[in-house]
Order: structure tokens, then C-alpha cells, then sequence
């Protein structure tokens, strides 16, 4: 059975998703939140496998706030991210949160259900478009040369490149390596030097194809 925690600011979608989702004997909603902090604190006490969070919620905690937090808290817990931005800022955003998946609201039902079933067995899952744009930024690196790059990384700047890809800041990797937040500046200004990358989402998507993030694309 999958116990799922539903986080969306309207009632009514609530509504609608625990009336499909437990229609179906592998899925059971066992608890609703209005904002990313109640759907926290509800995590952590009915310890879900997957909790549906939606993105905007302008009252309280954001959902991507919410997700990173939780991330945090609850490592093991799987987080799809429903939303209705199809475009490749949220997508990095959500991925760097440490979401395991990402679907529109305009999905079809169908979509839904393939998606949390993937997620809650600790795969991931992108709707297509995501996964189109997600392959273009990969397929950008290899361009520029960066496909047989990886190993002339050290030990440490593939630590670093794992933690910038999962989202941490410059302070958080320092303080989880136990190294200056200088010593970090000067792997990730390395590390971007050899991949020939100058952003973000660059990392983010050599990193998901190396595997450094639990899977792969």
C-alpha cells in the first residue's frame, strides 16, 4: 500500500485527488495539507512514502521551500512535485529541492498514477516535455565537450558537483564536507572550469546523467 500525504492550498483538487487516488487498492491518502509547513509537520507524523506537493501555494510555506525542508527531515520520503509551469526554470528548481518527480496538473489521471507508483518505488519521474528539455541541456554539454570529462574530476570536486546539483548552498556543502566555504568556491570554479559548464542547470543535468543524484536519465 502507498500512503500518500496530499499538499495543495485549494480544497477542492484535495478533494478531487483523494477520490481517484483511493479508488485504487495499492493507494491510501492518509493525510492533507494546505501549505508547505502543515504539510511538514503532517509528514512527520504520519510518515507517508509519498507526498504530492504542489508548487504555488501562496499562503505559508512554497511547495519547493517545503520540499527542500522536508528533504531534510525525511530523506527517505519520495516527493512529486504537481504543478502547472511547463517551462525548464521550475523543473531545475524542483530537481535541485531534491523532488523525485515532477507532473503538471494538466496530466491526464492516468499520468498521476504511473507517476506516484514510479516515485514511491525510489525512481524518478518527469513528464515528457520535462524529460525533452532535460536531455536538450545534456545533450548542450556533450556539445561542448563535456561527455568524457567526469573523470578528471577529483574525489572532491565530485562531492561538490553532487551537493550543487542536490541544491545546497556554498555554506551548507562547507558545512557537510567540513571544509571553507572558500575551499568550496574554489572546487565548484574547478569543477565548472573542466565540464566546461557556466550554470546551474548545466550541473544539475550532467550530474542526473552520471548518476550522482540516485538515478539517471
Amino acid at each position: 500500500m502507498i500512503k500518500i500525504l496530499l499538499c495543495d492550498d485549494h480544497a477542492v483538487v484535495r478533494m478531487g485527488l483523494k477520490m481517484l487516488l483511493n479508488n485504487h487498492s495499492d493507494m491510501e491518502v492518509i493525510g492533507e495539507a494546505s501549505e508547505g509547513n502543515e504539510g511538514i509537520q503532517q509528514a512527520l507524523e504520519l510518515q507517508p512514502n509519498v507526498v504530492v506537493m504542489d508548487l504555488s501555494m501562496p499562503h505559508g510555506k512554497d511547495g519547493l521551500s517545503a520540499t527542500s525542508e522536508l528533504k531534510k527531515l525525511m530523506p527517505e520520503v519520495a516527493i512529486l512535485i504537481l504543478t502547472m509551469h511547463d517551462d525548464e526554470e521550475y523543473l531545475f528548481r524542483a530537481i535541485q529541492a531534491g523532488a523525485s518527480g515532477c507532473i503538471l496538473k494538466t496530466a491526464p489521471h492516468e499520468e498521476l498514477l504511473v507517476a506516484i507508483r514510479s516515485v514511491s518505488t525510489g525512481n524518478a519521474y518527469l513528464h515528457p516535455s520535462a524529460t525533452k528539455r532535460l536531455m536538450e541541456v545534456y545533450i548542450g554539454s556533450v556539445k561542448m565537450g563535456t561527455s568524457d570529462t567526469f573523470n578528471l574530476l577529483s574525489d572532491r570536486e565530485k562531492e561538490v558537483l553532487t551537493l550543487i546539483a542536490k541544491g545546497f548552498s556554498n555554506k551548507e556543502i562547507a558545512g557537510q564536507l567540513v571544509i571553507s566555504v572558500k575551499t568550496v568556491e574554489t572546487h565548484k570554479g574547478n569543477l565548472m572550469e573542466k565540464l566546461q559548464m557556466k550554470t546551474r542547470p548545466e550541473l544539475v543535468a550532467f550530474a542526473l546523467k552520471k548518476g550522482l543524484l540516485g538515478y539517471g536519465i
